[in-house]
């Protein structure tokens, strides 16, 4: 069975609603899937400040398995997730991504399908580099970066993104939208399949 890693950071709960339905996407293609969240690295005493923030921390983060190198080198594929930060990755997904040197030196981390998904707060807040980032890292790893280019019509539903799916949540932090996370759907599907083509 083709086995997908889902590994995401998320803060207030768009990106674990963007992965949950990746993950769904890639388990409906016969996939299993391993859902996994990056470390957070902010104090519990700053990030309190932010309620939304705080209340994913004690009450989502907890029943979410954090991710291990392992969950990259033992499967086929992988979607990574993230906000944006300044029109690239957050610093969670990047510090474990910066931690897979070892990995990467014995080429556990090559010809495996990639994909990438993200939010901002704007529109044009850094989606699309955020993206193009982690395809910068994915090219290093020597990994096949499988984006949803414009191949099915729940891409255009969900803003046309051909790099991957993504979402501005507005100032006052909008739930993802049932169009987004049909594309993000499609998105997995399209990872386990592409995924399972190399595998095979």
């Amino acid at each position: 069975m083709t086995q997908v890693a889902v590994i995401y950071y998320s803060s207030t709960g768009t990106n674990h609603a963007m992965a949950q339905a990746v993950a769904e996407g890639a388990a409906d293609a016969g996939a299993d899937v391993r859902l996994r969240i990056a470390p957070e690295t902010v104090p519990y005493d700053v990030l309190s400040g932010n309620p939304a923030w705080k209340q994913f921390v004690d009450e989502v983060r907890p029943g979410v398995q954090e991710v291990a190198a392992s969950d990259i080198t033992e499967v086929d594929g992988v979607a990574l997730g993230t906000p944006t930060r300044y029109g690239a990755p957050a610093a969670q997904l990047k510090g474990f991504l910066d931690s897979l040197g070892p990995q990467w030196m014995q080429g556990e981390l090559a010809d495996k399908a990639y994909t990438a998904f993200t939010s901002a707060m704007n529109d044009h807040g850094g989606n699309e580099g955020t993206i193009h980032s982690l395809y910068n890292v994915v090219m290093h790893f020597g990994g096949i970066i499988v984006p949803p280019g414009y191949t099915d019509p729940a891409v255009f539903a969900a803003g046309g993104n051909p790099y991957g799916t993504s979402w501005g949540t507005g100032q006052s932090g909008d739930p993802v939208p049932d169009t987004v996370l049909a594309a993000a759907r499609y998105q997995g599907r399209r990872l386990a399949t592409f995924a399972a083509r190399l595998a095979g």
